[in-house]
């Protein structure tokens, strides 16, 4: 009866799993040995690392990622950090999450009217006196773009570990003379870890496969394995090299996974 009961309640998961998970993941895999033509080739994956191209995309896709996963990181720490000290912090971390409500396409064009040429940024700037720059198709603008996207996402978890560390060690802290630098370097983001770590699988591993912001806030300037797997699919019609990148970007992911997994005891004192 016990493991009827428990095979009817793992079957929709185990279903959803294979219909959604693997079966997509198998079909990559598959495509990927095929060329062009529908040929079955190792030759994608042998272009894909020895071609200067594709290495210099993955690079960039890195970089890029990492770099979005460190300003989401370094804001996103101080925010959560002031909101677990506020009164109403349940509607201050709402007010966070409400942005992720509204469309990515929507927020996309948004930002294109504050940094275009005409925006708002550069009517502001005109009003106090200062030239009108050029923010819009630059590195600089798809990474603070993509890391203001991003933030809410890394404050969740940052702040979930934040609210289950008990006052008593802070107290306890402070009562054995430690400063406030100390308690926050020694205490706090050590018992935060788990968070920290979980934010940046959250940020990072995304950020990797980046192609919409590239395209419509970077341009055609900023170049990524994202847009590389756009570009294979939907204009040169590669499947087979579009799914090795696939297969890559899939094999980065599960390394930052490992990397960045940790086992968490929860529990308060």
């Amino acid at each position: 009866m016990k493991k009827s009961f428990r095979a009817m309640f793992y079957t929709p998961y185990m279903m959803w799993l294979a219909l959604f998970v693997i079966a997509p993941v198998g079909l990559i895999v598959y495509y990927s040995f095929f060329n062009i033509s529908h040929q079955f080739t190792f030759d994608n994956y042998a272009t894909f690392f020895r071609s200067g191209t594709y290495l210099t995309m993955t690079a960039n896709s890195v970089l890029y990622a990492f770099l979005i996963t460190l300003i989401s990181l370094l804001i996103s720490y101080q925010m959560a950090l002031v909101i677990s000290k506020l009164k109403h912090r349940d509607l201050w971390i709402l007010l966070v999450i409400l942005p992720t409500w509204i469309n990515l396409l929507l927020k996309a064009y948004a930002f294109i009217g504050l940094l275009s040429h005409d925006g708002l940024v550069n009517n502001l700037f005109e009003l106090v006196g200062l030239p009108a720059q050029h923010m819009l198709f630059t590195d600089t603008s798809f990474i603070l773009v993509a890391s203001y996207i991003q933030i809410p996402f890394m404050i969740l978890p940052i702040y979930n570990s934040l609210t289950d560390i008990s006052d008593s060690y802070i107290k306890a802290s402070h009562d054995l003379g430690a400063t406030n630098w100390q308690t926050l370097t020694k205490i706090i983001i050590p018992m935060t870890m788990p968070g920290i770590k979980s934010g940046v699988q959250i940020v990072f591993i995304p950020s990797l496969s980046l192609f919409m912001l590239s395209r419509l806030i970077g341009g055609n300037k900023i170049i990524t394995l994202g847009t590389a797997v756009e570009e294979h699919f939907l204009t040169t019609m590669n499947w087979g090299m579009g799914s090795t990148i696939g297969v890559v970007l899939i094999i980065s992911m599960v390394v930052v996974m490992l990397f960045t997994n940790t086992k968490r005891k929860r529990g308060r004192n």
